[in-house]
């Protein structure tokens, strides 16, 4: 079943190419759904998450929106359709979300910049090269910035991709080609153990937006991880009915099997002295 993610680089061609990878392909392609979770699980208007992506939300937008929840609820949709297969996922962190997963390819399309004011020009019914271009850096600052909060890496390292595609010299045709046979390679074949990697990480992401959605967990960090159905709950909570909540909205999580609460009380004496600070 294989699974595919792509970059999202404006004027790139990179919508092109998962559309035309889908349709030879026969895989489905992640469309709205991401921005459909993220907004509902938040319950703010999915133009306010556009917006907060392409770099265009105002400074009480941003600092109004918690970028945790964004991050969580994106992770934990991605991590769904990718446990589905047989999906190309372009955008929203994929790329380095699913990298850990041997059969997931990951590849990168760019084109020159000059080029993407062209293209974008054209698609804006527009003459104004000044405004385009502006466009096109305000989205590649918005990207790099996020990928270098949630994942701590530089946005465009090759390092980062399995393939990486200049369609200013790589027609789509060819791009999709060049996919296609590095799927079909053995590097890229589904394993049960690369099967068992993804669900893990899929249920993990699951246990976690759990935490968040709920009132009584949703600031509490904890770490989570996941083995089979398995869960282990790690780190320090301020007493013992917050051990108890976390551990109790994990259980219930589907996918669940068996939750191992080791989670530690916050020792009396930082208790009453984060009290003092709030």
């Amino acid at each position: 079943m294989p699974v595919i993610a792509l970059t999202q680089e404006m004027g790139s061609l990179a919508k092109d190419v998962s559309v035309k990878l889908a349709e030879t392909l026969s895989l489905a392609v992640m469309r709205h759904e991401v921005i459909d979770h993220v907004a509902e699980k938040m319950q703010v208007s999915k133009s306010l998450i556009g917006r907060l992506r392409g770099g265009k939300a105002g400074l009480f937008e941003r600092l109004k929106t918690d970028q945790r929840s964004v991050a969580l609820y994106t992770a934990d949709e991605l991590f769904a359709l990718a446990d589905r297969g047989n999906v190309v996922l372009r955008g929203w962190g994929a790329t380095c979300l699913l990298r850990p997963v041997p059969h997931v390819v990951c590849v990168r399309i760019t084109r020159s910049l000059e080029k993407r004011v062209e293209w974008l020009m054209g698609d804006l019914e527009t003459d104004d090269a000044a405004f385009a271009e502006a466009e096109i850096r305000r989205s590649d600052q918005a990207h790099a910035a996020r990928m270098h909060a949630q994942f701590g890496v530089t946005w465009g390292d090759p390092v980062l991709y399995d393939l990486v595609l200049n369609t200013d010299r790589v027609t789509v045709d060819s791009c999709v080609e060049q996919i296609r046979q590095l799927v079909a390679r053995p590097e890229f074949a589904e394993t049960p153990e690369s099967r068992a990697l993804l669900k893990n990480m899929a249920l993990q992401a699951r246990v976690k937006a759990a935490l968040k959605e709920q009132t009584e967990t949703s600031d509490i960090r904890v770490t989570v991880d996941a083995n089979q159905g398995e869960v282990i709950l790690r780190g320090i909570v301020l007493n013992s009915e917050e051990r108890t909540q976390t551990e109790a909205v994990a259980a219930a999580v589907t996918g669940v099997t068996g939750v191992h609460n080791q989670l530690r009380l916050m020792a009396t004496s930082r208790r009453f002295a984060s009290a003092k600070q709030t």
